[in-house]
C-alpha cells in the first residue's frame, strides 16, 4: 500500500492512533474489525472508494501504525476511533466491520463529527445465543494455544473456521490471507480477553444506541456463518438507533469485504452519497456545527 500520507492523532489516554490516507473527496474513515488492521482490512475495497472519498485507514491501539497501550477495553477502543474522526476537522462518514461495529457506534454516539455510519455484520455480544457462545469460546481457546506456541497462522486458520463458510475458506486458501493477517492475532486476543472481562456500560446498550442520531446502515450477508448471531445483532441495533437502514446481501459471507468487495463498496457508496446529497439543513451539517458557548 502506497504511503500517500499518514494522519496521526492522540487517543484520550495518550495513545497515538495513526492511519494512511488515500483518495480525494469527502472524508471516509474505515475501521478494521476484531482481527486485521488499517492497512489490510479494507485493501480490496479501497480502489472502489478513492475516486470518490478521501479514505482514512486508522488502526486501533497495538496494530498497524498506531502506538500501543495495555488497556484494550471497549471504551478505550471507542476512544481511539472517536479521537481519530474528531481530528479530521470536518464531518466524516464512518464504516466498521464485525468487531468494530461497537466501536464505530460508540464513536458516533460521543462525537459530533460523524455524519453517517455503516457497519458490515456488527456483533453484539449480549445477544449471542449459548450455542454460538460455546463455539466462540472454543475457537478463542484454540487461538490462544496456537499463539502461545508461536503459530500465528494456525491461529488465523482457527479464526476463519469459526466465522467463514466453506466457500470463503476455499477462496482464502488461494490467497496469502493467513500469512498477512497473522500479525494481527495478538492484538485481537487482547481485545477479546478484555472485552470478555469488561463489566461497564457498552456502546451497544439500548441507552447509548438511543443517543445515535446519525443515519446508520447495517449490512448482513445472507450466506454468512454465525448467521443467527449477526441477524440478532442487527435487529438489536436497528431497534434502538433513531435512523436505521438494514440491508441483507444475497450470496455473501462475513469476509465479503475481502472476497466480494464491489458488492460491499456499492452499498456503502450509495448510502453515504445519499446522506451527503440531502439538504444542508439536515443532520449532516447540524451534527458538526459547534454548540454556542454558554451565556
Amino acid at each position: 500500500m502506497s504511503d500517500t500520507r499518514i494522519h496521526r492523532t492522540v487517543s484520550a489516554d495518550g495513545t497515538e492512533i495513526a492511519g494512511r490516507v488515500q483518495g480525494q473527496g469527502p472524508p471516509l474513515v474505515l475501521i478494521h474489525g476484531g482481527i486485521g488492521d488499517g492497512d489490510i482490512a479494507w485493501e480490496a475495497l479501497l480502489p472502489h472508494f478513492t475516486d470518490r472519498f478521501t479514505c482514512y485507514l486508522p488502526s486501533t491501539r497495538g496494530r498497524g501504525l498506531s502506538g500501543d497501550n495495555p488497556d484494550h477495553s471497549p471504551p478505550r477502543l471507542e476512544d481511539d476511533v472517536t479521537a481519530f474522526v474528531d481530528s479530521i476537522g470536518e464531518p466524516v462518514c464512518l464504516a466498521g466491520w464485525s468487531g468494530s461495529g461497537a466501536w464505530v457506534l460508540g464513536a458516533t454516539a460521543h462525537s459530533r463529527s460523524v455524519a453517517a455510519v455503516a457497519a458490515y455484520e456488527p456483533g453484539v455480544v449480549s445477544v449471542m445465543r449459548e450455542d454460538d457462545f460455546a463455539r466462540t469460546r472454543g475457537t478463542l481457546e484454540r487461538m490462544g494455544v496456537a499463539t502461545a506456541d508461536g503459530l500465528l497462522v494456525d491461529a488465523v486458520r482457527a479464526f476463519a473456521a469459526w466465522i467463514c463458510t466453506d466457500n470463503e475458506i476455499a477462496a482464502l486458501e488461494e490467497t496469502d490471507f493467513y500469512e498477512r493477517w497473522a500479525g494481527c492475532v495478538p492484538a485481537m486476543l487482547r481485545f477479546v480477553q478484555q472485552d470478555a472481562s469488561y463489566e461497564g456500560p457498552r456502546s451497544t446498550d439500548p441507552e447509548v444506541l438511543g443517543t445515535v442520531t446519525a443515519p446508520v446502515l447495517l449490512l448482513r450477508g445472507q450466506q454468512t456463518a454465525l448467521g443467527t448471531w449477526f441477524a440478532d445483532s442487527t435487529q438489536h441495533i436497528a431497534q434502538h438507533v433513531a435512523d436505521a437502514h438494514v440491508r441483507e446481501l444475497p450470496g455473501l459471507g462475513h469476509f465479503a469485504p475481502v472476497l466480494a468487495p464491489e458488492s460491499i463498496a456499492n452499498q456503502l457508496i450509495s448510502f453515504f452519497e445519499s446522506v451527503r446529497q440531502q439538504a444542508p439543513t439536515d443532520s449532516y451539517t447540524r451534527r458538526f456545527t459547534p454548540a454556542a458557548p454558554a451565556g
